[in-house]
Parts: structure tokens; sequence; C-alpha cells
């Protein structure tokens, strides 16, 4: 009969994170309104101010092969199927922006990411939105920037 209580407590513990996270998610969906909307977005022009800032890191959760054919150099490298368990390398005193070619697996990643209580974006105009903000000069005068912080 000894057994029981601790089975039970143990079950408890187990269980814990996963309704803590739900919760987390379901707080944010139950609350969500415009200004909600607005705030889990963000485009590639916010995005470069941010970073030129030093505000914000962006997270490119593409596959390996697709970072290793293209891609920012200036990202936070982490595949969608990698994210739960390399959770620990985002900072947490950023803007946590997730990004893809499009915005499909970005806004499944943030939405991860909410679930964990990180108030994360995605990149609206995607990867490719930054690839046509940072071309000849902006290119140039970015990377400048980002190396002098």
């Amino acid at each position: 009969m000894k057994i029981l209580p601790l089975i039970v407590f143990a079950m408890l513990l187990l269980c814990a994170p996963a309704v803590a996270n739900d919760n987390v998610l379901e707080g944010y969906i139950k609350n969500y309104n415009y200004d909600s909307r607005l705030e889990m977005k963000a485009n590639s022009k916010q995005l470069i101010e941010w970073l030129e800032d030093g505000k914000a890191v962006l997270v490119d959760i593409r596959f390996k092969e697709e970072q290793e054919a293209w891609g920012p150099g200036f990202a936070l490298k982490i595949p969608l199927n990698e994210l739960p368990g390399r959770f620990d390398e985002l900072p947490k005193d950023k803007i946590i922006v997730t990004a893809c070619p499009h915005k499909d697996r970005a806004i499944i990643a943030m939405t991860y990411l909410r679930s964990k209580g990180i108030p994360a974006r995605y990149l609206t105009d995607g990867l490719i939105g930054v690839a046509e903000n940072l071309r000849g000069d902006d290119a140039y005068y970015f990377l400048k920037m980002l190396n002098e912080h």
C-alpha cells in the first residue's frame, strides 16, 4: 500500500512540466487579442534594426541541409526538430525571432517557445525578406554595425 502514494507522487512530478506548459499556451490563447497578434510578428526591417541594436537574435529553424546550402551567417542555427533539446542555447535577454524561408515552420517554433514562456516572434517575410533587405550597401553597413557590437 505504501507504493501507491509513491507512484501517484511520481506521476504528478512527471506530468507537472507538461501541465505547466499547457497552462502557459492555454493562457496565451485565452488572452489572445489584436495586440497579441501584432506582438507575435516581426518583419525583416524590424529584425534588422533589433539586430543592429543588439536587442534580438534570429533563429534559423530550417533543416541542417538547408542551413548549409544558404542562409544568414549571423543567425543562430537550430533546426526545428532540435529546438526542444537545444532550448538552453537561446539567450534569455533578447527578442527571439524564428525564421524559415517563408513562415510555416517559424510559426511552429514561435508557438513552441511561447508554450515554454518565451515571448518569441516569427519573421513574417521569412529569410527571403531578410535577403531582400540586406543587399549591396545595406548588407555592408549591417555587417559593419554587427561587428561593432
